[in-house]
């Protein structure tokens, strides 16, 4: 089943995703998870206490965050099993939560039409939606690079990775992934306030997208034989040569797979907060004056990635249904 809900809830949210009547009535499910996330930061991150204390109180947190989700996802997805087929459909819609296929590409693609429309102060504006870095220091090149390795990224973390897991564990699965993902975004970071306290949150993440980075990465470069004017060999090459590059033990296999598909040199030295992160090229010696062309270039190749990842889940959902009817029968 969990297979099943997985493919369902990836063709749920893709058609229809979330909708925005829906969020201003119950939130979502990360706003929910963020609530208990921000409960636990007051509670237990106390800056007078050790970095070894805060340490260990960011495990009893991390924890607390992943098992409320995963048991209430347990719960559902066992009651729903109760009541198949109708139960199945009620699992997808709930899974689609997970899942962000629709969203990213409208605001990826609303930063290439900020750009083409306002020039670069509407182009700011835009990404500022969907990156943390800082949007006054960024120039349409650099606009258009934010954008691009946003969507890589978050092909990976906010849809290969919920799918993976939703299919490995059905909603426990899905649900554990997000809660993680959501308090890596929250309390994951390098600063004085997070940098014990979020450790673990941070290293697990890390973990947990070890098997979807490497995935998304490899949906990227076959989706670039399928997209005319991107460049299939240069995204393998890339990837193999300059993922492992990056600061982010994951992030880099799919930034660096657009960036070779692309033409193009992402990531290196960027601005969070007024603090310059520095990272390591992908795609170096690549062009770094992207432009809207290449965001929509990069948006095709986005959703035949995304196409492939269906085709995947397609695969194994009927691989399942052949093996359960094989051993019923």
């Amino acid at each position: 089943m969990s297979i099943l809900i997985a493919f369902l809830s990836l063709i749920v949210e893709r058609t229809l995703g979330y909708p925005d009547w829906l969020f201003r009535a119950i939130g979502h499910p990360v706003t929910w998870i963020g609530s208990l996330i921000s409960f636990l930061d007051r509670r237990l991150n106390r800056a007078t206490d050790s970095d070894e204390l805060r340490r260990r109180q960011g495990v009893r947190a991390l924890l607390v965050i992943i098992l409320v989700p995963a048991l209430i996802g347990l719960a559902l997805h066992v009651l729903l099993w109760l009541i198949f087929p109708t139960g199945l459909v009620v699992a997808a819609i709930l899974g689609s939560t997970f899942l962000s296929q629709k969203s990213l590409a409208e605001h990826v693609e609303h930063v290439a039409d900020a750009l083409e429309t306002g020039g670069l102060t509407l182009g700011r504006i835009a990404v500022s939606r969907i990156v943390g870095r800082d949007p006054e220091k960024l120039d349409k090149a650099g606009v258009a690079r934010a954008a691009i390795e946003s969507l890589a990224e978050n092909f990976s973390d906010g849809i290969v990775a919920p799918a993976f897991w939703t299919g490995i564990g059905g909603l426990a699965g899905g649900a554990a992934y997000k809660a993680a993902n959501t308090a890596d975004s929250m309390i994951g970071h390098r600063t004085p306030q997070y940098e014990a306290f979020g450790r673990a949150a941070a290293r697990f993440d890390d973990l947990i997208n070890l098997p979807a980075s490497r995935l998304t990465g490899l949906l990227i470069v076959l989706a670039a034989f399928l997209v005319p004017g991107v460049d299939p060999r240069g995204a393998w090459q890339v990837m193999r040569r300059d993922a492992r590059k990056h600061r982010s033990p994951n992030a880099g296999w799919p930034e660096a797979a657009m960036a070779g598909a692309l033409g193009l040199s992402l990531a290196g030295p960027r601005s969070y907060g007024g603090e310059v992160v520095e990272d390591a090229f992908m795609g170096e010696g690549g062009r770094r004056e992207a432009e809207s062309t290449d965001i929509r270039q990069a948006l095709k190749l986005y959703r035949m990635a995304d196409w492939l990842l269906l085709g995947l889940f397609a695969a194994l959902s009927a691989a399942v249904i052949y093996l359960t009817i094989l051993i019923s029968g």
